[in-house]
């Protein structure tokens, strides 16, 4: 009986997640579109030759727009849609990039290298 409870209560708790707007992980994840704009627009103004890249969802996570400084250092948000994504980036006045076609650029990776160097 114990473990039907706690399937229950699970079920429960997913019940009112999706009443309060969604999920909060995952590619239907609801997004704070505020948030995400403060946090990359305090990135974009902060740095120099910063590039977006919208990445694709995936089966645990949304749609991500990824901002690319000059220096390779990064930052990653959650943006809902490709189209908010595209918009978001767009309204910060960066270039913006689908991942697919393009690729991440090699200063991000000798970046995430210098990092873990680091320690």
């Amino acid at each position: 009986m114990a473990a039907y409870g706690g399937v229950m209560a699970w079920w429960r708790r997913g019940g009112r997640a999706r009443q309060s707007g969604g999920r909060s992980d995952g590619p239907n994840m609801a997004v704070d579109r505020q948030a995400v704009r403060d946090h990359l627009a305090d990135f974009a103004t902060t740095r120099r030759g910063v590039e977006a890249y919208v990445e694709p969802p995936t089966n645990v996570t949304a749609t991500t727009v990824i901002l690319i400084a000059h220096d390779g250092e990064w930052t990653r948000r959650a943006a809902g849609s490709r189209e908010a994504a595209f918009d978001l980036a767009r309204s910060l006045g960066v270039p913006v990039y689908d991942v697919n076609q393009t690729g991440y650029p090699n200063r991000m990776r000798e970046w995430n290298s210098r990092q873990r160097r680091k320690g």
